[in-house]
């Protein structure tokens, strides 16, 4: 078996060092980020923190290099989700492809390129410590299903499910992974934004009274919206605010790290997609609205305030 992790950053490397684990598995690592590819070449992939693992994955930056694969599994940021797999698709003619991307309309993205599709949703989190090296600070499930429009048998999601258990990363089965995959989206939008903008951590965040109302009333808009597409969300996100809030206290959420490193934030696929939907449904959205401009507003001001850049008087 063949698998090849499509963007490997904090989560792609959470994917990929499990499965290499396992000495069936032939595990590739596709990432443009050199530095970290050729750390892994040289000296494997290692997860501290949540988990502690040292296994070694093929990595490279050329597509060309990777042999066809029976799955794919994409973890990039969702704005490259189109560039990643217009690269890979060869990769995958005969494959499965599952997105464990934030936000929604990835799998959308590449149905385009790929044969069959899984929608994945996973919570372990983490960050990249030096090359080579991804922190997880946070555990949790992955649950995956067939995507709709161009699904995945379920024999198909029953063997990555089982794989990627067997590897360390405990995943779910699922004929309809929406629930699983929108009470992500509400929670992210909800609270990964609030970080952003404010530079807190999530439990910090949560500890101002003002923000966790906010947080709040974001998660209703975003059930809101879900009850009128009929998804049956897999649990209250408001209550995984809370839970985030004993054990992940200090985790700096993805976009938190976008917003300190200043680079482009996901905020249109998590609140933006939010907003999209509702229109659709006719439910109303004007937090994610705002949350959404607030978010483009601050990465505008990373291009205004670059060196050399023009000032308007």
């Amino acid at each position: 078996m063949k698998v090849c992790i499509v963007g490997c950053g904090a989560i792609g490397s959470l994917f990929a060092a499990h499965l290499a684990r396992l000495k069936d598995i032939e595990v590739w690592a596709y990432d443009l980020d050199a530095r970290h590819v050729d750390a892994i070449r040289a000296g494997g992939l290692r997860l501290s923190g949540k988990s502690t693992v040292h296994s070694h994955p093929h990595a490279t930056r050329n597509p060309a290099d990777i042999p066809p694969c029976d799955f794919g599994i994409v973890a990039t940021k969702s704005m490259h989700t189109r560039s990643a797999m217009e690269a890979t698709a060869a990769v995958f003619r005969n494959g499965a492809v599952c997105s464990v991307q934030n936000g929604v309309g990835n799998e959308e993205v590449i149905a385009e390129f790929a044969p069959r599709v899984i929608r994945g949703t996973t919570f372990p989190a983490g960050h990249l410590v030096e090359p080579g090296h991804v922190e997880q600070d946070t555990g949790g499930k992955t649950w995956i299903g067939p995507f709709e429009p161009k699904p995945a048998s379920m024999a198909e999601v029953e063997v990555l499910a089982r794989r990627l258990t067997e590897a360390g990363m405990e995943t779910l089965a699922m004929e309809d992974s929406r629930g699983a995959q929108w009470t992500k989206l509400i929670f992210n939008a909800a609270t990964n934004p609030v970080g952003a903008l404010t530079g807190l951590p999530h439990g910090v965040a949560c500890d101002v009274p003002a923000l966790r109302t906010v947080i709040s009333a974001l998660v209703a808009e975003g059930k809101a919206v879900a009850a009128a597409l009929g998804i049956k969300l897999d649990s209250d996100p408001d209550e995984l605010v809370d839970y985030a809030h004993k054990v992940a206290y200090l985790h700096k959420a993805s976009m938190l790290q976008d917003a300190l490193a200043r680079r482009p934030t996901e905020v249109a696929a998590l609140n933006g997609g939010i907003v999209a939907f509702g229109r659709e449904t006719g439910v109303a959205t004007p937090l994610h609205q705002a949350i959404w401009a607030l978010v483009e507003g601050l990465e505008a001001s990373w291009k205004r305030n670059e060196p050399g850049s023009e000032t308007r008087k």
